[in-house]
């Protein structure tokens, strides 16, 4: 935690995702209503503090009459375990794959790397809407295809920390000692590509989280009712003048947690690897 208490950016960061988690955990004790309930007779209710508001439904209700609050509540809940369980997938994935690429190289190494090539040749979100229109939208199916598209990042950071490591006089020495390519890779090389990849996982989040409000607002992400930041966009921005407040919130919900986990991500690749170029 050294320079965390001089570090306003990171402090502000830690408020934003500790207190997104905390809501998202309490979402049931805190939220006013049910999210998925429907009450016509409410329907494009005022914030509470706007003409014809009421504290009863304190950020208004949807075209459905469903509380804003409550679903961006639980809305928080799917975009913290998609960002997170997604970034899980790929990192063990990447890592595991960059680690056996760096240290055989050879035709294992270019087979990798030239899968990598292809699959970076398509956007992210191009890729992932082909699957998910092929294996149908769920919460599970949009982590596995974020998590399997963004496993390239990590493969090749670890590949290029593997190469140099592979070399280095403690890998010899242990190796001199006769230890097994599964311990030089788990004991003396894991441990040493951990810090970039800390880094990188931590703004990967941020990037996932983003990833899956898109795929929400193109319909391809949680199915309804279930609520979603994405969704809820795609639900207010036909309502932008009538309804200001159906796209107003969801997308500073986006904008406040994306802005927390990249300050926490900065001071995070000052401590662990200022090598890293700022520009990540």
């Amino acid at each position: 935690m050294i320079g965390l208490a001089r570090d306003g950016g990171a402090i502000l960061g830690l408020i934003v995702i500790g207190g997104t988690i905390l809501m998202a955990a309490l979402a049931p004790a805190l939220s006013p209503a049910d999210p998925v309930k429907n009450s016509l007779i409410d329907r494009l209710a005022p914030p509470m503090w706007s003409a014809g508001g009421s504290a009863k439904h304190p950020l208004g209700t949807d075209t459905l009459g469903r509380d804003v609050a409550s679903r961006l509540l639980y809305g928080a809940r799917v975009s913290l375990i998609v960002g997170l369980a997604a970034v899980v997938v790929a990192g063990v994935l990447g890592v595991a794959l960059g680690l056996v690429s760096g240290y055989y190289r050879g035709f294992t190494d270019d087979a990798l790397m030239r899968l990598g090539d292809v699959q970076l040749a398509f956007p992210v979100l191009v890729l992932a809407v082909a699957v998910l229109a092929v294996l149908g939208a769920s919460l599970a199916n949009v982590i596995l295809v974020l998590g399997v598209t963004g496993w390239i990042t990590y493969a090749r950071i670890v590949r290029g920390e593997t190469l140099s490591l592979r070399q280095r006089e403690f890998v010899e020495a242990a190796r001199a000692l006769g230890a097994t390519d599964r311990y030089l890779l788990w004991r003396h090389i894991l441990p040493n590509v951990l810090p970039p990849v800390t880094v990188v996982a931590t703004f990967s989040v941020a990037r996932t989280i983003i990833a899956e409000a898109s795929l929400s607002f193109l319909g391809l992400g949680i199915p309804p009712p279930a609520p979603s930041w994405g969704a809820m966009l795609d639900e207010g921005r036909n309502y932008i003048t009538t309804g200001w407040w159906l796209a107003l919130f969801p997308g500073l919900a986006i904008l406040l947690l994306v802005l927390g986990i990249n300050l926490v991500g900065d001071w995070l690749r000052d401590q662990l690897d200022p090598r890293m170029e700022r520009s990540m």
